[in-house]
C-alpha cells in the first residue's frame, strides 16, 4: 500500500524542483488519472497544454511559461535563440518587453510535430539535425541552448541580414560570448542560414569592428568600393596620457575615419571627440567623421570622401 505522506512529500519535492510544472508522465508516477482529473476539475491545478500540468490555478510566471513551452514540445527540446540568450543576460532586441509579449523560441530535433494548438503561449518552433548535448547547457533550467549557439541561431532567424549582424556584434560587445565560440558553432552547422555572412562578420568583429555602425562601414564602404583594408579600434594615448580608441585607421596614409552613432550627441562626449581630432591633426593625421546613418544611406559618398583623403596622402588604387 502506498504511503500517502511519503508520496506527497516526494511530489512536493518534484514540484519545488520543477517550479510547479509537470508533464503528465511525471504526474502519473505519484497520482492516478482520477486524482489528476479531480485536481484540475476542482481548480487546484490547470492543464497548460496537452500533456503539461501546472499545480496552481493562477497566471503563469515567466519561468513557468518557459518550462511549459519546453515540455509541450518534447524531452529533447530546448529554449533557443533570443529566448535562451535573454535568460543568459543578453539585452536588447525586445528583452525589455513584458515576458508575455515576447515570442518563445524552442529548438528541437526533426520529428513528430508537437501539439501546440492547445497552448496560448507565443511559441515558435525551430528544428535542427545538429542539436547535440554540446549545444545545450548541462545544468541550467529551463533547458536551453548555450549562449554561443543561442546567438548564432538568433542571427540566422532574424528577418534581415543587418539584424543578424547586430545580434552577433551585441553578443560579443556585451561579453556574453567570444568570437571563437561563435565560429565553433558555425563550423558544426555549415548548412545554417546566413552561414557565409556570419562567418565574414565574425572576422570583422574579431578585427575590432564590434559596433553595428562599424560593421556597416566595413561591409558597405570598404568591401563594396574596394578601399584598402584599415585597422579598427586602434588604441592611442592622447596628449594627457589617456587611452583613446580610433574607429578606423588607414595607418600607412595617416587617415582616420570616425563613425558617430547616437551616443555622440552628448555635449561632453562631443567635445572629447573634437579634442582627440585636434591632437590627431596636430600629429599629421587627416580625420574624417561620418554619422552612422550616412554610412547606411549613402555609402558611395562616404567612400568617395575617404578615397579623396587617401589619394591626397599618396594612395594609388
Amino acid at each position: 500500500m502506498v504511503n500517502i505522506r511519503t508520496r506527497d512529500s516526494a511530489l512536493a519535492q518534484v514540484l519545488a524542483d520543477e517550479d510547479c510544472v509537470l508533464d503528465a508522465v511525471t504526474a502519473s508516477r505519484f497520482l492516478s488519472k482520477e486524482e489528476v482529473r479531480w485536481r484540475i476539475s476542482s481548480g487546484r491545478w490547470q492543464r497548460a497544454c496537452r500533456g503539461v500540468l501546472v499545480t496552481h490555478s493562477g497566471p503563469l510566471t515567466e519561468s513557468q511559461a518557459l518550462r511549459v513551452a519546453v515540455l509541450a514540445v518534447g524531452p529533447k527540446a530546448a529554449l533557443a535563440g533570443l529566448t535562451a540568450a535573454w535568460l543568459g543576460g543578453f539585452t536588447g532586441f525586445g528583452s525589455k518587453d513584458p515576458f508575455h509579449e515576447r515570442t518563445i523560441h524552442v529548438l528541437a530535433p526533426p520529428g513528430r510535430k508537437p501539439h501546440l494548438a492547445t497552448t496560448e503561449l507565443p511559441i515558435i518552433m525551430h528544428y535542427s539535425r545538429m542539436l547535440t548535448d554540446d549545444d545545450v547547457h548541462p545544468h541550467l533550467e529551463p533547458r536551453r541552448t548555450r549562449m554561443a549557439r543561442s546567438l548564432v541561431d538568433a542571427a540566422s532567424w532574424m528577418p534581415t541580414d543587418r539584424g543578424a549582424m547586430a545580434v552577433l556584434a551585441a553578443g560579443v560587445q556585451q561579453r556574453k560570448t567570444r568570437v571563437p565560440d561563435l565560429r565553433d558553432v558555425l563550423d558544426r552547422n555549415k548548412r545554417i542560414r546566413r552561414h557565409t555572412l556570419m562567418y565574414g562578420i565574425l572576422g570583422d568583429i574579431e578585427g575590432g569592428a564590434q559596433a553595428l555602425s562599424e560593421l556597416d562601414f566595413t561591409r558597405m564602404v570598404i568591401r563594396q568600393f574596394r578601399l584598402p583594408e584599415p585597422s579598427r579600434q586602434v588604441g592611442r594615448k592622447d596628449a594627457r596620457g589617456r587611452q583613446q580608441w580610433i574607429d578606423v585607421l588607414f595607418d600607412e596614409w595617416k587617415v582616420v575615419v570616425e563613425i558617430d552613432g547616437a551616443q555622440h550627441r552628448e555635449p561632453l562626449e562631443h567635445w572629447d571627440d573634437m579634442d582627440r581630432d585636434n591632437d590627431l591633426n596636430i600629429d599629421g593625421y587627416r580625420v574624417l567623421r561620418f554619422p552612422a546613418w550616412l554610412v547606411r544611406k549613402n555609402p558611395e559618398l562616404v567612400a568617395r570622401k575617404i578615397l579623396a583623403a587617401l589619394q591626397k596622402a599618396g594612395y594609388r588604387p
